[in-house]
Formats: C-alpha cells, structure tokens, sequence
C-alpha cells in the first residue's frame, strides 16, 4: 500500500490564466501565511496541472499572485522530480545552453525553441515552511527556469527574439483561446 499522500488529489482544478492576463506578466508577491490556505493552493496547482497534462505550473497561471509553483517532471534521464517550492529563487543556472522546444500551460498548444542552462538550482520553502533545495539538469532544469520566470513576470516567448518571437505571438493571435479586444 501506497504511504503519504498523491499531490492533487485534494485540490480542485481551476481555470488556467492565458497570455495577455495581467496576472501573467507582472512579478509575484512573497508568500507570508504557511497556513491551510497556501495548502490548499498547492493541492490546487497540482490538480490543475496534472488536468492540463503539464509539468510544471507557477500560482499566477491560475490567477494568484503568489510565489509558488510545483512540478512533476523528468530529466534528461527520465528520473521524475515531484514537489513544490514557495518563495523560490533560482540561485544558480549555469553549464551549457541548450535551444529546445518550450511550451506552457498558460499559451495552450504552442511552443518554439527556447534558449535555457541545462543546469539550475533553486531555493525556497516547502508548504510547511522548511527549507528546500531543488536541483535540476536537463529537461527538469529547463521546467525550473520557466517556473521561476513566471514568478517574476515572465514567459518563454520573452526569450524569443526576432522571427521566432514574432511567429509565436501570431501564432498565439490566431490561436481559440486568445481573447479578442
């Protein structure tokens, strides 16, 4: 038999911001409560993630301003990463730069080539309030480089530059999702 809990199970599946949300592009706030409620969102980023069938997601993709996300992702050698980080920062990207393709949760069936270290480490807290260091190489490393951007206000395509920025954002224009003005 199984021992602790599965990440999500107790959480509710919310709607995912999408491009262009305020919420998405500005920098999120220090979490302060390491109370029921950041649980309870935790469990929520999970549910929703996991819905969406993604590797990792940031409070601000559901539309909270806070400094936490969580993942459930494989490294170059497929060994899976699961957990969660509150009030994380990336205190080390470094190694070789590496163009792979990038999508996310929050710009639905896109993604381009994007430039990220294939080594990253990030500190913060866990739900609780103990202290965490996550390592990352590869994949996994490239999952915590982007979680971290969206805490800051940040997505991939503001990496892109040139002819590869502009084809996503029409890309992300045509795409069904996007909300007309």
């Amino acid at each position: 038999m199984r021992q602790g809990s599965i990440p999500g199970v107790h959480g509710r599946v919310r709607p995912l911001t999408l491009l262009g949300e305020p919420v998405l592009h500005a920098p999120c706030r220090e979490v302060t409560d390491f109370g029921p409620e950041l649980a309870r969102l935790v469990d929520d980023l999970f549910a929703t993630m996991y819905a969406a069938r993604g590797v990792g997601l940031a409070a601000n993709q559901v539309g909270e301003p806070l400094r936490v996300f969580v993942y459930d992702c494989p490294d170059d050698e497929d060994v899976r990463h699961l957990g969660h980080v509150v009030n994380p920062r990336l205190v080390e990207k470094d190694g070789v730069v590496v163009r792979g393709p990038e999508g996310c949760l929050s710009l639905p069936g896109l993604e381009a080539g994007t430039e990220r270290y294939d080594h990253a480490v990030v500190e913060g807290f866990t739900v609780t309030g103990e202290p965490v260091t996550v390592h990352g190489t590869g994949f996994f490393a490239r999952c915590l480089q982007h979680e971290c951007d969206h805490l800051e206000g940040r997505i991939y395509a503001d990496h892109l530059t040139g002819r590869r920025h502009r084809r996503l954002l029409r890309q992300a224009h045509k795409a069904p999702w996007h909300r007309r003005a």
